[in-house]
Formats: C-alpha cells, sequence, structure tokens
C-alpha cells in the first residue's frame, strides 16, 4: 500500500505528462489547457488568475534526441490510425500491423509513459494479428483532454 507521499508524487508525475502529448501529437492544445487567463473580479482593477489543466507534460523527461524520435514516431502513429473507439474511460485507436509494428507501438508507449505518467495505457493484438490496439485512459476528465488533443469531434 502506497503512503501519502507516493500518492502525491504519482499523481504529480501523471500530471506532468500532456503536454508532450500534445506537442508530439496535435501541439498547441495542451497549452490552452495548460493555463488560461481568466479575469478576477475585483474592486475595479484588472487582475489575471490561472487555472491549470491536471495533465501537463514533464518536458524533461525526454532528451532531445529522444524527443525528435518519439515526434517522428507520434507523426507515423497519426498517419497510420485506422479508426478511433470511445470507450468507457478513454480511446482506443486502432491500426494495421502492416502499417505500425507492434515494437514501434511499445517503442512510443514507453517513451509516452515517461512524460505522460498519468495515463494508462494498453496495447492488445487482436483479430488473429490482424488487428493492433493502443488504448489510452486514465483519471477523470482524461477523455475530454485526449479528444482536444487529438482534434476529435
Amino acid at each position: 500500500m502506497m503512503n501519502k507521499e507516493e500518492r502525491f508524487a504519482g499523481k504529480s508525475k501523471r500530471k506532468a505528462a500532456v503536454a508532450t502529448l500534445a506537442v508530439f501529437l496535435g501541439g498547441g492544445a495542451a497549452a490552452g489547457l495548460a493555463a488560461q487567463g481568466v479575469p478576477a473580479a475585483g474592486n475595479g482593477e484588472k487582475q489575471m488568475t490561472t487555472t491549470q489543466s491536471k495533465f501537463y507534460c514533464n518536458s524533461k523527461a525526454l532528451t532531445p534526441e529522444e524527443r525528435i524520435q518519439h515526434k517522428q514516431l507520434s507523426d507515423k502513429l497519426m498517419a497510420a490510425r485506422k479508426e478511433i473507439v470511445e470507450t468507457t474511460k478513454g480511446y482506443e485507436f486502432q491500426f494495421s500491423p502492416k502499417s505500425i509494428s507492434l515494437a514501434e507501438l511499445a517503442e512510443w508507449v514507453v517513451a509516452e509513459s515517461k512524460c505522460c505518467p498519468f495515463f494508462d495505457f494498453h496495447i492488445d493484438l487482436e483479430n488473429e494479428g490482424k488487428l493492433l490496439c493502443l488504448r489510452l485512459t486514465g483519471e477523470e476528465g482524461i477523455k475530454q483532454f485526449i479528444r482536444a488533443e487529438f482534434a476529435m469531434q
């Protein structure tokens, strides 16, 4: 059983990474989610408060070389996805093993988990090896975040 500090550290790490996902998979949206200026009511003075998303990237988790490789692989994955399926706790991205290998998907997950540890990653090889699936799930709010980052309606 984890103590309170371990749970807090785990949550902090999980929160640290989605901006990387945004940068690598869609760019820009994480910045909008991570910090939004909201005018605060005051005594006639203009004030700004900042609200933060509970999902954010640990930009130092990958070396510059790893980030370049991860971006290239992210671009390949997003271009090759066959279908996106909404699940109860997240989304499933489906690929043909002819266009994305299991090793490439696993490599992406390892790198992504370093900068976005708040995601729960699930890789499945289904339909007699004819379908490769990546499910991204996580805490409450993760679906909205994934929709924004992957420009899904």
